[in-house]
Order: C-alpha cells, then structure tokens, then sequence
C-alpha cells in the first residue's frame, strides 16, 4: 500500500462517515437514505464520460454486488432506527476486516505480513468493542446491535464480490459507475414497495442530500474500488474503517451523543491499528 493509495482511502473513510451521518440526522432516516443510494447516478453518469467501459468479464461480479449493496442499505437503514450513530456504525464497520481477511488469506491466498495482521486485528477489534457500550439511556441496545453485525457481514461480502469485480473489470471506476447506477435503481424499488411515499417525499425535502451525500458516498466508494486494485483488498478494507473516528466526532459534536472513556478507548485502538498498517508498508 502506497502513499498515495494510504490517504486516498483515509479521505474515503471521511467522506464516508459524513454521507453516513446525514442519514442519521435525517427526520426521516427512509427519505435520507434513498436520497444519497439514489443520488449515485449523477456522479456515475459524469464519471462514465470519462472513464473505459469495464470488461464485460466483470459483469457476474457487478450482478452480485448490487445485491450485497442492497441488503447491506436494507439492514443499515434498520439499525439507525434502533440505535445511535457512534454505536452502529463502529459494530457494522468492524466486523467486516475480520471477515475479509480471513476469507482473503484462507480461501484466496492473499498473503499478509504479522505486522499487517496485527494491525487488521487492533482496527476490528477497537470498533467491535464499540458492542459492548451503552446508549444514552444506560441500557445496552442489543436490537441495533444485532442489526449492526447483519449489516458487517454485508459490507464484508461486497469488499470481497467489488474488490475482485474491480481487478477483472480493467475500468475499477467505469465498473462502480455501472454498479452503483445498477444498486441505484434496485433500491429505487425496494423503497417504492416497502415503503409507499418515500421517494415522492425525497424529491420534494432531500435535494440537498441528494446531491451532496450522494456525490460524497459515490466518491467515497470509487476511492475504495480504485484502491482495491492498488493493494489487498483485506488491508484497504481495515483502514476504511478507520472513518470510526470521523462518525464518533460527528457523533458527538453534531448529534450530542455521549463521549466516554469506553468510546475513547475503542478510537484510540483503531488509530493505532492504523498507524501499525502505516508502519508495516514503510
């Protein structure tokens, strides 16, 4: 993992954290969510003008990625309806490292170095450790929670299915474009049968998400797929995470929610994870 590659993906996990936090604050998480899936074809149709088509080798790879994105939106949306933003977000991101790396160096042989298991290790591990914290109430929400890890395994399944797609396509951006306009459209009906009205109240209310959550998650992911094809998809994967510490900010000075040595604990285990993966490409 180069330099370069190593900020472009902690600019990712910002940008990531800051689409993910507008849903939260949304009044209707429903409405917020669709604005920013459905504001993805914008950006997806100027990038297209620019950027190869991808191969049409990619194209089972993009099928099955656009379902993986679905249900993780499905159960994601859930769990910001239970829980609050610096408890599910860290659950859902945190248990997707641990199961891209065991997938990639058990069953695809991608191969790590000690210090860069470490370090995928102590970046999961601070953001699970994010389960154990109480709510603002003091009890424990173990309904977000269960919602939070359905989601994780979601976000590990599309890593995998898009950081492959992205290796066969030729055109990493070009094949997001394609999926996230495909994801785009699949969502657009899910919202329309399971909830009537949503879509007719985002035209009217969302525009501004729309247009900057959705350019902000688009470009969040495009970094992501890129950078898949630049270095294992396991580490890319363990440093996107590191948007906890971004969403647990955001979480406490915009959204009011509590700040405790616990929290701090679980950011500081993430940035040092990080830094260890810093250190082991030196």
């Amino acid at each position: 993992m180069t330099t370069t590659v190593f900020f472009a993906v902690l600019t990712a996990a910002f940008l990531h954290a800051a689409w993910n936090a507008m849903v939260k604050g949304g009044v209707d998480k429903r409405v917020t969510m669709a604005a920013v899936m459905l504001g993805h074809v914008t950006p997806a149709a100027l990038a297209l003008l620019f950027v190869p088509t991808p191969s049409i080798e990619s194209l089972p790879w993009m099928i099955a990625g656009i379902i993986a994105h679905l249900g993780y939106q499905v159960f994601l949306l859930g769990a910001y309806t239970k829980g609050d933003l610096s408890q599910v977000y860290p659950i859902a991101r945190g248990l997707a490292p641990i199961m891209v790396t065991a997938v990639s160096v058990v069953l695809l042989g991608e191969r790590l170095s000690l210090l860069e298991t470490v370090a995928v290790g102590m970046i999961a591990m601070g953001l699970m450790s994010m389960a154990l914290l109480r709510g603002d109430d003091g009890a424990r929400n173990i309904e977000a929670v269960k919602l939070a890890l359905m989601t994780g395994c979601f976000i590990a399944s599309y890593s995998l299915i898009d950081g492959y797609g992205a290796r066969v396509s030729g055109s990493p951006v070009g094949f997001y474009a394609y999926l996230g306009s495909g994801n785009a459209v699949l969502f657009a009906i899910y919202i329309r049968l399971r909830h009537p009205g949503v879509l007719r109240t985002m035209v009217r209310s969302a525009r501004r998400v729309f247009f900057i959550g959705g350019t902000a998650s688009f470009a969040a992911y495009a970094i992501v797929i890129w950078s898949f094809t630049q270095a294992p998809i396991a580490l890319v994967t363990a440093l996107r995470e590191t948007s906890i510490v971004f969403a647990v900010l955001i979480g406490v000075v915009v959204f009011k929610e509590r700040l405790d040595r616990a929290k701090i604990i679980a950011v500081s285990a993430t940035l040092l994870g990080a830094a260890l993966l810093r250190v082991a490409e030196l």
